[in-house]
């Protein structure tokens, strides 16, 4: 079988990460870069990737992002990097084109034996005033919305589940 196909039928979602073990810049980089390479309505690359290494801003988001849920339990499963994509508002395919950079980057993590996850409520914390504050200390101005946060990592021993089967009838042919 084709190597990316294979990639993207074995990753699956990691829901709890090493916190010590911090994945070389290196392998950030390249999850990153793959996000870049997303289609984007009109070639646009409407949305911005954030890299979140700093534990201190690591854990205010998944602060932030946990009262969103109402809860205090680190929406982040421990993951030590946060790649936050936001997506300009302006743009009519904002939301697509974000989402795909997402899946980009949660490929790409697998194909780089990193663990992630697709973490929602970042359009909530990057509503917030504190939120929007954020933005504007790391240079960012103008209407953007937070479309997730891809958390990264090493997956804990375990953590990695095989893939469910597939539903019936996921696929339809109209011939």
């Amino acid at each position: 079988m084709n190597a990316v196909i294979e990639n993207m039928k074995t990753r699956r979602s990691v829901r709890a990460f090493d916190p010590e073990r911090m994945p070389e810049r290196s392998l950030i980089e390249a999850v990153a870069e793959a996000g870049t390479y997303a289609p984007t309505g009109r070639g646009a690359q409407s949305p911005l990737i954030v890299a979140v290494t700093s534990k201190a801003v690591r854990d205010r988001l998944s602060e932030l992002n946990a009262a969103v849920m109402g809860t205090k339990a680190d929406p982040f499963y421990g993951a030590p990097v946060v790649l936050v994509v936001l997506a300009d508002r302006t743009r009519p395919t904002y939301l697509y084109d974000g989402s795909l950079v997402m899946g980009n980057m949660m490929n790409a993590a697998h194909a780089l034996g990193l663990g992630s996850c697709w973490i929602h409520r970042a359009k909530e914390v990057f509503d917030s005033e504190e939120g929007k504050a954020m933005l504007r200390s790391w240079g960012i101005e103008g209407d953007y919305e937070g479309i997730g946060h891809c958390v990264l990592g090493y997956a804990l021993e375990g953590a990695v589940k095989p893939a469910a089967p597939r539903k019936e009838g996921y696929v339809r042919f109209v011939e």
